[in-house]
């Protein structure tokens, strides 16, 4: 860029030196110059595009610092509310072991309810820490079954409920099963675990829960799909925000921080999530994760019948 610059501005340093060249001679110097029209036209086109690109190259130059400054001041917010979150968690935790152990022995009701709000404050706590830890943490890279990690989730969700809520999992087997993906396994399996029991918690006794599973050009995804009680229209795009929960919510339990643990987890991947939701018919979460490299270069392979 600096060659181009200096190449722009050559024309201008040439009028300089011949002005001062000019001026250095005195008043008594004549010089008579015979130029021809077409001649001048190119001079003055020259000029007139040397000038445009100098200015061009200034232009670019100004956006990316710009750029950078917004991307640095970005950064540093995002590692202040880190820091804020770990002091968050350092100055909560000790008082809140201190009030659970202060109303274990207690019986009478009152104590019961505080142990109950310490523990759900300790639980708090404990997700605002992870958020925090997650945005900075070094991930694994393996390959990763999501069929298999959705499976055990919906195993998980299915021994807390029993036959309260109907389980349904679809994923394909022709013509070849969900290609694996590379990541970090205890992290995704995270993810899908927190959709599958956002799903139950906000769902009710016979109510359907579906996960399924595709390959499309966008990657791998995994679609959790429930019948539950949906997200108010005019709240949808704030269910991604931390401690953001449903005015409908009031009464289910919860932190308000699972999905942003889930978004935040899938785009240290690369992928990106997708909520859509009724309210009163039901939610669709969808985490789409990229395929690796060969796997979207070439065709999936297709087992071949034993000969």
């Amino acid at each position: 860029m600096s060659r181009r610059l200096v190449l722009s501005l050559a024309p201008l340093a040439v009028a300089s030196v011949c002005a001062l060249a000019w001026w250095l001679a005195g008043p008594d110097l004549e010089l008579r110059v015979a130029v021809s029209l077409p001649v001048l036209f190119v001079a003055a086109g020259f000029l007139v595009s040397a000038t445009a690109v100098a200015l061009e190259l200034f232009s670019s130059a100004l956006s990316r610092e710009r750029l950078a400054g917004a991307a640095e001041a970005q950064a540093r917010r995002d590692l202040e509310h880190r820091q804020f979150l770990a002091r968050l968690d350092h100055e909560l935790k000790n008082p809140l072991t201190a009030i659970l152990a202060a109303t274990a022995p207690a019986n009478d009701e009152a104590s019961v309810l505080v142990a109950a709000q310490a523990r759900r404050m300790g639980v708090l706590v404990t997700d605002l820490r992870k958020l925090a830890d997650l945005s900075s943490a070094p991930m694994e890279r393996e390959l990763v079954d999501l069929e298999e990690a959705a499976r055990d989730a919906v195993e998980a969700a299915r021994s807390s409920v029993g036959e309260a809520r109907s389980f349904t999992l679809v994923f394909p087997t022709a013509p070849w099963p969900l290609p694996h993906v590379v990541g970090d396994a205890d992290l995704l399996y995270s993810a899908i675990q927190n959709v599958v029991f956002n799903a139950v918690k906000y769902s009710g006794e016979g109510d359907s829960i579906e996960v399924r599973g595709s390959q499309s050009e966008d990657g791998v995804s995994i679609e959790v799909a429930d019948t539950g009680i949906g997200v108010p229209e005019a709240e949808r795009q704030s269910v991604w925000a931390e401690l953001a929960r449903g005015s409908n919510a009031v009464g289910r339990s919860g932190s308000g921080l699972g999905l942003p643990l889930v978004r935040l987890v899938i785009e240290r991947h690369g992928g990106h999530v997708r909520l859509t939701s009724r309210e009163g018919v039901g939610t669709s979460v969808v985490l789409t994760l990229p395929l690796p490299e060969e796997a979207s270069s070439a065709p999936p392979r297709i087992p071949q019948p034993p000969k």
